[in-house]
């Protein structure tokens, strides 16, 4: 395969000042119209009205190799910007040799919205907007409208249409700015998407493409095939280096432990060898197929340090309204809130979920002390409540609407009260005896807070941004040396990080939910991971069980755990110094 790849970059560049080099490159047999070969046929079809975007208009050319006979679905690729690359001549020669499954080809226009009089206005060209955002947007498109649109037509003879439906039996590709689309599509649903083409890919700081070099440095191995090509004369312009970036991105999924080729030449931004090395780009990418993808090791130093080969996220518990304000007392046993059911449950070490049957005046954050008293933040009545170990409740503070606490080992409670996103909001301390004082105003919508292991210091997250600030704790109690100290990734469709409950753990790192999911920062405040949940944006999380070694995480409607190489810090155990960081 390499001596493929590489017999594709063999041409003599004839350059001349201020030109770009002459491409010849070798004509891979593939790419050429074989005799003997069963041809396929390709059909054009218009998809009007995107639901998800709305009112565009895409049209489509579905590829149907000879060999297709309707009775049983087939592997799909899908391409941007119609049909590229001499695709079903390939697709022609690499079916009938086997070296690639049977395949049908949808090659997809990008969307228009259509003027109603053409010849006094011009359509809205959403190229650009559909491919080189980032964001599940368009894989959602391919998903829900385009191939089960596909789906409702027919080959000839009658054929009907089937394809296969996992992500091992898709490839997606395109050119440019249709290979990051490809990319995007593939990096959000990897379960729908794993096989990659990404030729003269647009990598660049165009909508954001930038960023992935980056993000997928800190993501656990995806099992996704990815192909490069880009040559040294591509682009060079106000988003950025084309050629650059696309290296960035071979260095990055290697780094990730996701397998990757490239091809890179000299040519400048177009299709040509893209063209010439399509074929073998496509025996790679399908090859040992229907075997699955596979992901190899990330050279993430902190994903080694914390994840557990074999460990990812179980479901703890489901069906609840939206989970919240989750916590564990000394004996590991944990504790979350169903806000808007007001009620409240215990997991046990064993795993048991238990209902407490209390009204829990729709409680959302929650804390411990060290007595075992439970705190929680009850929205319904804008009290901070406390329940001792026989469930007996009592008002501590009344007469502010807050939202989550974290009580220290000297009883001190801080309490974080949003006023919405645009409003400043407040940070409360409350006293053992219930005495309040606001000790901060101005974030945009303080939410989740906990302190430093060793409790000289007090995170707070402001939802209405991509940060965490950091403060001191004065003798007092009160604030100082206020610092926007974490710096979060927030997703491109987003204007914030989102950023809600926390927790520390015994090295100083800390554990943010997010729209993304657990980002975890070291003490530097740099984000070195980000861990997805299955079922979206999580709210909160506590380390639980007898070590405090599995996480558990409020999501939603649901509760996930997963056990990590590491130790959470509780606030109500004894100040802990943890090492210096890396700086």
């Amino acid at each position: 395969m390499k001596a493929l790849l590489y017999a594709c970059l063999l041409f003599v560049p004839i350059v001349t000042f201020g030109q770009a080099p002459v491409e010849n490159y070798p004509v891979d047999p593939a790419s050429v119209v074989q005799p003997g070969v069963p041809k396929g046929e390709v059909l054009k079809f218009t998809l009007q009205n995107s639901k998800i975007y709305p009112g565009q208009m895409h049209e489509y050319w579905v590829y149907i190799p000879a060999q297709y006979d309707g009775t049983k679905p087939a592997c799909v690729y899908i391409n941007q910007d119609g049909i590229q690359n001499k695709a079903p001549v390939v697709f022609d020669n690499l079916i009938n040799s086997k070296e690639m499954p049977v395949t049908i080809g949808v090659f997809v226009s990008p969307g228009r919205i259509v003027a109603a009089d053409q010849k006094t206005a011009l359509d809205r060209y959403n190229r650009s907007f559909e491919y080189d955002g980032l964001g599940d947007a368009y894989a959602r498109f391919i998903l829900q409208e385009l191939l089960p649109d596909v789906e409702k037509q027919k080959a000839t003879n009658s054929r009907a249409i089937h394809l296969l439906k996992t992500g091992n039996d898709r490839a997606i590709g395109g050119n440019s700015s249709g290979a990051i689309a490809a990319f995007t599509a593939a990096w959000e649903m990897p379960g729908e998407f794993a096989r990659v083409f990404s030729g003269i890919g647009t990598y660049v700081g165009l909508r954001g493409g930038e960023r992935y070099s980056s993000l997928i440095r800190k993501y656990e191995p995806r099992p996704m095939r990815v192909f490069l090509q880009d040559g040294s004369n591509d682009q060079n312009s106000y988003p950025g280096d084309w050629f650059f970036a696309n290296q960035m991105m071979e260095r990055s999924l290697q780094f990730a432990g996701t397998e990757v080729q490239h091809a890179w030449g000299e040519g400048n931004h177009n299709g040509k060898q893209a063209e010439a090395v399509f074929p073998a780009a496509m025996r790679w990418l399908w090859t040992d197929y229907p075997k699955p993808i596979t992901t190899g090791e990330s050279k993430n130093a902190m994903l080694h340090e914390l994840t557990i080969p074999g460990e990812g996220w179980e479901l703890a518990g489901q069906g609840y309204g939206f989970t919240e304000g989750i916590i564990a007392n000394a004996a590991g046993e944990v504790y979350f809130q169903d806000i808007p059911n007001s009620k409240t449950y215990k997991i046990g070490l064993d795993g048991k979920i238990t209902d407490l049957k209390i009204d829990a005046k729709k409680a959302g954050g929650t804390g411990f002390d060290d007595k075992g008293m439970r705190y929680t933040v009850a929205t319904a009545t804008n009290q901070i409540l406390s329940y001792d170990a026989k469930g007996k409740e009592k008002v501590v503070a009344d007469g502010f609407a807050g939202n989550d606490i974290a009580v220290a080992k000297n009883g001190n409670m801080y309490v974080t009260a949003p006023d919405g996103m645009e409003k400043p909001g407040k940070i409360y301390m409350v006293k053992p005896n219930g005495e309040k004082q606001v000790v901060d105003e101005g974030l945009k919508y303080p939410n989740g807070l906990t302190l430093t292991p060793d409790q000289t210091q007090l995170y707070v997250a402001e939802m209405g941004s991509h940060f965490v600030y950091l403060f001191s704790i004065k003798e007092d109690g009160a604030l100082a040396n206020k610092q926007r100290y974490d710096w979060l990734y927030m997703p491109d469709t987003q204007n914030d990080a989102g950023a809600d409950g926390m927790k520390a753990d015994t090295a100083g790192r800390l554990y943010v939910a997010t729209r993304l999911g657990i980002q975890v920062a070291d003490q530097a405040g740099r984000v070195n991971i980000i861990f997805p949940l299955p079922s979206g944006q999580p709210a909160n999380l506590c380390f639980g069980g007898s070590n405090f070694d599995i996480m558990y995480v409020a999501c939603k409607d649901k509760v996930y755990r997963r056990k990590f190489k590491t130790r959470g810090i509780n606030t109500f155990e004894p100040p802990y110094k943890p090492i210096k960081p890396r700086l």
